[in-house]
């Protein structure tokens, strides 16, 4: 018996929405305005924390990062789903599907770690006062700022390595709006249980744990406050916090329904969907919802703004003077 001449895919073509052909105009408004205000929020909160000396807390330290963190997260994804409802069945070569790939678990494993890491400082803050500077001083902070980070390289590789190990004979058709896990082990032709376990575990690994750690810490917050004495303190501190873990748990919570499932495949529909949840929405959320809500960033913002409109009236009633 002769074996199969299989020819290998080099290319890969994006079908993103197709379904929706008829809203395609409507979407990519949406998902741009989406996109444009994600990037904005961010490098606004980047700036003004860069800008104002008082915002100098560990909080704020986890904040920029968590901004810096979001803007290349959703540009990894985003893009990709703007070109293909502009121009409909984007290609995309085979490794700069990979690249993307290992882009966007290194970003979301990142997150995981942040988001984890925030809960922490917030448990602390909240939980053990007297002692916060002294658990989370500078040093801490940046050490498990750089634990977040590095841990993100490191978990990227092992699934766009699997990934790019399998074989793929055609069809090169992904149901999806970017290359991701689900729909690129649907695609190859060759056996994928050591790569779907591998995955699994990894998945469990990363977002279940940081998911246990979060939860654990905002319990113990719960807990903490429901000992404050203030009802109005206690509101707003109930306020702010269920917010954060609204936001965590929208985040974690398509997370794990989308990776956390060996062999178990949802419609691909359902699964652009979700993914436009922990792709889209949660980038947009956050700087929401963890600076907008905060009365010291606020103030800053203001005072920023402030301080600029005073640069420009000056170099204006300047330029005036001279002519």
């Amino acid at each position: 018996m002769e074996p199969q001449n299989l020819s290998k895919v080099t290319e890969f073509q994006l079908l993103g929405f197709r379904n929706l052909l008829e809203w395609q105009s409507l979407l990519f408004a949406i998902f741009l305005c989406f996109y444009l205000l994600t990037i904005t929020g961010n490098m606004v909160i980047i700036a003004v924390v860069s800008e104002d000396p008082r915002l100098r807390a560990p909080m704020y330290t986890f904040l920029q990062h968590l901004s810096f963190l979001e803007i290349w997260y959703t540009s990894t994804t985003v893009p990709l789903l703007l070109s293909n409802l502009a121009t409909w069945g984007h290609m995309l070569s085979f490794p700069a599907c990979m690249t993307q790939l290992y882009f966007f678990v290194f970003f979301g494993a990142t997150e995981c770690f942040l988001l984890a890491a925030m809960a922490y400082d917030r448990y602390l803050a909240i939980c053990h006062p007297l002692h916060y500077s002294l658990l989370m001083s500078p040093d801490n902070c940046a050490a498990l700022v750089t634990v977040s980070w590095v841990t993100g390289v490191g978990t990227g590789f092992l699934p766009s390595l699997l990934i790019s190990k399998l074989d793929f004979c055609g069809p090169n058709r992904i149901n999806h709006f970017f290359c991701d896990l689900p729909p690129l082990i649907q695609l190859s032709c060759s056996s994928v249980f050591v790569t779907e376990m591998a995955i699994f575990v990894l998945s469990i690994a990363v977002l279940c744990i940081c998911f246990l750690l979060t939860l654990v810490s905002y319990i113990f917050i719960v807990s903490s406050i429901l000992r404050i004495p203030s009802t109005t303190g206690r509101m707003k501190t109930f306020s702010t916090c269920g917010s954060h873990l609204a936001v965590v748990t929208i985040y974690y919570g398509t997370m794990i329904s989308m990776y956390v499932r060996p062999n178990a495949h949802l419609s691909p529909e359902l699964n652009k969907v979700i993914s436009v949840f922990y792709t889209v929405i949660t980038p947009l959320l956050n700087p929401v919802i963890y600076s907008l809500r905060n009365k010291d960033f606020k103030e800053a913002v203001r005072k920023l703004v402030r301080t600029k409109c005073g640069v420009y009236r000056a170099r204006g009633k300047g330029s005036v003077s001279i002519k």
